[in-house]
């Protein structure tokens, strides 16, 4: 069996193909939400955040083959831990990574964290769409709130804990677009005309997180972008396609 990071669509589906090509897979999962769709396809589930000592203690007591890290490319803490539990429990680490888009234009500007992206949203202002989550909403609500000519819509999915985080940071209920993606362009551009917004900040997370929607509905309507790049993991034995994840098993595996 292979443990399995899961916690985006695409994971979801990777996991489903591992299982079809016969490496049965146990995926870990931080919610509840994010185990559902994962049971209702079949794979068993274990939901809850591991340590490095916790991931080599789960490899060795349920005897995985290898680990194979599907996490959101933003998950850096995950990554790192399985990373060390692998290398901990002696077995092969694989890596999924959504590729990487390239984007250029004058009013997009990448910055390397959520701290620097809030610093520069400060000094910009105006209508300022969050769509990075709600796990580091305090970083831009800190720098943000309270501004002159400065309002903050916080884009997010419709979770009760998020309404909660909201009314907690002291975000308005009319500042808040609870919604569920995937997100075309067209929705994309209707949401930034209906709230006026003027900058848009967005994380790097691949095409299948529908971030080419979001950016080039944003400078298609002139609004500035601020994207913050993917954390700097040393990850190893990384691919960017099922296949490639399927094939790396075989050899590694075919090694033990």
């Amino acid at each position: 069996m292979i443990l399995f990071l899961a916690g985006t669509s695409d994971a979801r589906e990777l996991a489903i193909e591992m299982q079809q090509a016969s490496y049965p897979v146990l995926a870990t999962v931080v919610t509840d939400s994010a185990a559902k769709s994962l049971v209702e396809a079949g794979i068993e589930t274990h939901i809850g955040r591991l340590t490095a000592d916790d991931m080599a203690s789960f490899i060795q007591t349920k005897n995985f083959k290898a680990v194979v890290d599907a996490s959101h490319p933003f998950a850096e803490e995950a990554s790192k831990n399985a990373l060390a539990g692998a290398k901990l429990a002696n077995v092969p680490y694989i890596r999924y990574e959504r590729e990487s888009q390239q984007f250029v234009d004058d009013k997009l500007i990448t910055v390397k964290d959520y701290e620097e992206a809030a610093n520069l949203a400060a000094k910009k202002r105006g209508v300022v769409m969050l769509t990075t989550g709600s796990k580091t909403l305090g970083t831009f609500t800190e720098k943000l709130l309270g501004l002159e000519d400065t309002r903050v819509i916080a884009r997010m999915l419709p979770r009760l804990d998020n309404m909660e985080k909201c009314a907690d940071l002291g975000v308005e209920q009319k500042n808040i677009v609870a919604i569920q993606g995937p997100f075309s362009k067209e929705l994309n551009i209707a949401l930034y005309k209906q709230y006026g917004v003027t900058l848009m900040i967005t994380k790097e997370s691949g095409k299948v997180g529908s971030v080419d929607e979001k950016i080039t509905a944003a400078l298609e309507c002139g609004i500035e972008t601020i994207m913050i790049a993917r954390p700097k993991v040393a990850y190893e034995n990384v691919h960017s396609t099922f296949e490639a994840i399927i094939h790396s098993l075989q050899i590694n595996l075919s090694k033990n």
